[in-house]
């Protein structure tokens, strides 16, 4: 009982931090909680694939249903990786050194390259899970949830590969993770996706989108140490959107016409 109440009260603090659902947390050990990242986002996956099961049963087209889909789980988390990922394309794309990358990133407004991360992020996930779902509903849901949980234990991952880039800030606060943290949230969300094969992805699809989703963080993690020299808060949150990006559309692959 009492490590499954430490798993719940883990996940509590995750979800406190993750989204908006858990209300304030109490100021614990993010290092040591932190890996139960993946079991927050089965909790923000949920919502995802409710919302689209409703919608779908309402007999709504589905591109729409995919839409309100992806924006209960937006809504649930507050953007949080979005804005990181619109950060980090703004820094990234206009900046010219490390130090006016970084000073991109800071700024709250969002230019161009931000607007275009985040419409092409939008349109991906939106497109995929339409696609998913043309397959069936619970294959979909499945999908999504999958992808959930997934990318929120790839957006450890910088935090435990590179060093923070600033000398304040969040990347600060987790880093280095140890690598322990990130192979417990990694087993988490293979024993997910694992569940997930079993009753409706396929077993090797799920674990060829979950592969996917990992060679996407690591793609990022080595552009972002290209680019700003390390990892901040905002590079985490790109990895996760790739990895959502790249989950769903693993599982499309091969697929072929519903």
């Amino acid at each position: 009982m009492a490590n499954f109440a430490t798993l719940l009260q883990d996940t509590r603090v995750c979800l406190g931090f993750f989204s908006r659902l858990a209300g304030a947390t109490p100021a614990l050990d993010w290092r040591r909680q932190i890996w139960a990242a993946p079991l927050a986002g089965a909790a923000l996956g949920a919502i995802g694939a409710v919302a689209l099961l409703i919608a779908h049963a309402l007999g709504l087209p589905s591109l729409v249903c995919a839409a309100l889909a992806l924006g209960a789980l937006i809504a649930a988390s507050g953007g949080l990786h979005e804005d990181g990922l619109a950060d980090v394309a703004d820094g990234f794309g206009g900046g010219t050194d490390k130090a006016a990358k970084l000073a991109i990133m800071r700024d709250s407004r969002i230019g161009a390259f931000g607007a275009l991360a985040l419409g092409l992020s939008l349109i991906l996930r939106i497109g995929a899970l339409s696609a998913l779902l043309d397959h069936g509903a619970g294959f979909a849901a499945a999908g999504l949830l999958g992808a959930a949980v997934a990318s929120r234990a790839v957006v450890l991952a910088p935090f435990v590969w590179l060093a923070p880039a600033r000398s304040h800030g969040l990347g600060v606060g987790l880093a280095r993770l140890p690598a322990q943290t990130l192979w417990r949230a990694s087993a988490a969300a293979l024993a997910i996706c694992l569940l997930l094969g079993l009753a409706q992805l396929g077993v090797w699809r799920a674990l060829a989108a979950l592969a996917l989703a990992f060679a996407a963080g690591a793609g990022l993690c080595a552009l972002a140490r290209r680019q700003i020299g390390g990892q901040t808060g905002d590079v985490g949150g790109a990895a996760q959107q790739l990895s959502e990006i790249a989950f769903l559309c693993g599982l499309l692959i091969g697929l072929g016409p519903p």
